[in-house]
Order: C-alpha cells, then structure tokens, then sequence
C-alpha cells in the first residue's frame, strides 16, 4: 500500500474461524473475506481485535493474514494487527509483512502503566522495522497526549490515528493539534467498539471513518447506515441507531467480551461454521443468542 493512500469507506473487520479442534480454519477465513469483500467495504483489516489477535500464535497469525491477502486478491488494502511486548509485536509486523499486508494496525503494548512519552518510543522501534503504513491504536492503556499524537504523526510511515477510548474533547485537541502540524496525508478513525453508535460525534470533531464489526455478519446493514449517514437522512440513521444498535450495545454490554463473542455468533448464524472464541473470552449463552437474532431481524427490517 502507498503512504499516501487514503482509506474510505466501510471497513471490515474479519473474525478468525476455528475448527472443533481449537485449530483456525484457515478455508472458512478465506470464504468469510471473499464473502466480505464482495460487499464492497473500504478495507480488510485482519487478526485484530475482532480477529481474536490476542489469542494468536505468531505461525498461525502470519498464515491467516496470507489467507486473508489471497482472498482479498487485490480489490481492497489488507492492514494485519500487531501489538504487545515490543519485541513480539516487531515479530508480528514482520510476519504480517511476509505474508502480504499492505499496513499495520498498531494496538497496545502489554498492559502496564505507559508514560505518553514510552508509547512514542514503542511506536518509533516498531515502525523503524518496517516500511509499511502504520496506524496507530489509542486505547486502554495506551494514551497519547495531543503533543505525543503530533509526534508519532510525524514518523514518516506512520499514517493514521484510531481512537478507541471515547474522549471527545481530548480527541478533538489531537485531531487539531496533528492537522495543524503535520504535513502529510493522516486519517483519523473511530475505534470505539460497535462504532456506529458514536459515528455521528466523531464526524463531528472530523473523524470520519469507524471500524464496523457488523460488517462481519450483515454488511447490508452496515452499509445502509454507512449510505443513511453520508447522505444525511437523519431519519433513517436514527432508525438504525434506536431499533438497531443500541440494543445491541445494550446485549453486547452484559459480558466483557461479547463485543467479539457475538459477532462471531452471528457469523455462525448465517451459515458460515467460524467456531467459538478463545479463552479468555466465552461464546454467548442461548437467550442471548436470541436476543441476537431478534435484533438482527430488526435492522434487516430496516432495509425496505
């Protein structure tokens, strides 16, 4: 992927499948991104956070993300998640690049206490062992300040800022602060889980695209609220936010880790056997799975 490219549109997220065995079935990834990609999204962003990236092993993530480059076969970007210790994730860039990535989704250094200052360095050793597009994943416990932000910016290969915390006033002082002082092409995304809840704030303070874990199961669904908020029909955006994604914000929020356990759910329920999830986390229970299913129904509904 050039530097200077820039993403639009929906982005998807793919889930990574595995078999009865615990083993990733890397066929059912391969069907799952050539069923994503033929919905037209803006990019294909493989093994992160949807894709289960903390529960990889480094040979089966560097294969998932060929499969995931193969299968997409040149229509769209495919960026590969990468984080951790520095060492492992400076593994994990490197592996994503064999396999044909075209950027990175930089995620979060182990959970400690990170100085705003150390997350720049951790970014810094990361990109200096690639030339891939890099963008740069603020949340947990990775916050950057809008002068860290500015910095990382300014790291040639670095090329976009994601935010996954939800801090508006902060993320607007970053979004000003780097426009103001960078001159390079930079894009700015919207990481909260289930994205489209917050979208219309973010496009408010200049964030324009999101991740869309819905992509995953119903990108007519995720599409239409695409189409519904660059077209300005507020009416039907606030359809799909009351009759669609809040109650699923509301049945993603009764257990940690549901915001990737019930998209691989509903994955499942459209016919495509992705498997559970790995411990850590745990796959749905049976009235939440219906509930699911209602809910899903009534954003279909929408459609009409």
């Amino acid at each position: 992927m050039s530097l200077v490219m820039q993403l639009d549109g929906v982005l998807f997220f793919p889930v990574t499948p595995f078999d009865s065995e615990g083993n990733i079935a890397y066929d059912v990834l391969a069907e799952h991104v050539k069923h994503g990609v033929s919905a037209g999204p803006g990019a294909v962003f493989a093994a992160c956070g949807t894709g289960e990236f903390h529960a990889l092993g480094l040979e089966e993530f560097e294969r998932a993300v060929a499969v995931a480059v193969e299968a997409t076969a040149g229509k769209v970007p495919v960026f590969a998640g990468a984080g951790g210790s520095v060492v492992a994730t400076k593994q994990f860039v490197q592996a994503a690049e064999r396999a044909g990535a075209q950027g990175i989704l930089l995620l979060p250094p182990y959970l400690v206490t990170n100085p705003a200052a150390g997350l720049v360095r951790y970014v810094a050793e990361v990109a200096g062992v690639t030339e891939l597009p890099i963008i740069v994943y603020q949340r947990n416990n990775a916050r950057f300040t809008p002068e860290t932000a500015v910095e990382v910016a300014r790291i040639p290969n670095v090329v976009g800022f994601k935010d996954g915390i939800g801090d508006l006033d902060q993320m607007q002082r970053i979004v000003l602060s780097v426009r103001a002082n960078v001159d390079k092409p930079f894009q700015f995304f919207n990481g909260l889980p289930t994205a489209e809840m917050t979208q219309l704030a973010y496009r408010g303070i200049g964030v324009e695209l999101y991740s869309s874990a819905v992509f995953c199961f119903a990108p007519e669904i995720s599409i239409g609220f695409y189409n519904a908020v660059q077209s300005g029909d507020t009416e039907l955006v606030n359809r799909f936010l009351y009759e669609f994604y809040k109650p699923l914000v509301e049945l993603r929020d009764k257990v940690p880790g549901y915001a990737v356990a019930l998209v691989k759910a509903a994955v499942r329920a459209n016919g495509l056997e992705v498997g559970g999830v790995r411990p850590p986390l745990i796959d749905p229970l049976d009235e939440h799975l219906a509930a699911l299913d209602k809910i899903i129904a009534a954003g279909k509904a929408l459609l009409s």
